[in-house]
């Protein structure tokens, strides 16, 4: 299990698909966007972090489980909340959540990054800075349990985000 119960939801976009397997807990990025303010465009796609987390723009948390399974032979479990591949996902912006998904040991109060290393989608504790931009989505809340759980605060979007990027563009 990578995300637990324990978080707030202050917003949550439900404007995105997903045609990848991806564990609930982890960084989605976009993939392709959709355009204007439509909500069932399937064109406005999340994935795990693309390349490199420099030319990620991450959306925020997935809270659903996406798998890929035969509808035909089992039913999605809803009690697990997870979304057949291709489906509309639940992505927190704002908020914290408590996850393992993490790279590295976290300390009080430092900042949450995207990992560069892979398309992983984890949480990372140190910045991988490339053409000036440091993806970071929110600042760690406590250390890491026993377990490997630590709480994340999520805020997306980062203001430093969008000044670093507005930075290495002039």
């Amino acid at each position: 299990m990578a995300l637990k119960a324990d978080r707030n939801e202050l917003d949550v976009d439900i404007s995105f698909f997903m045609n990848v397997t991806a564990e609930r807990g982890k960084i989605v990025c976009i993939s392709t966007v959709g355009s204007g303010a439509a909500m069932d465009q399937a064109g406005a796609l999340v994935d795990l972090q693309i390349a490199h987390a420099s030319e990620a723009i991450p959306v925020g948390v997935l809270l659903n489980d996406v798998v890929d399974l035969d509808l035909t032979r089992q039913h999605i479990n809803w009690h697990k909340d997870e979304v057949q591949k291709g489906g509309k996902v639940s992505i927190l912006k704002k908020g914290y959540v408590v996850t393992n998904q993490i790279v590295g040991t976290p300390a009080l109060g430092e900042l949450a990054y995207l990992d560069d290393g892979g398309a992983t989608g984890n949480f990372a504790t140190t910045a991988q800075v490339t053409d000036g931009v440091e993806n970071v989505v929110g600042r760690f809340m406590s250390k890491l349990d026993e377990d490997g759980y630590a709480k994340i605060e999520i805020n997306l979007p980062m203001p430093m985000n969008v000044a670093l990027a507005a930075a290495a563009d002039v």
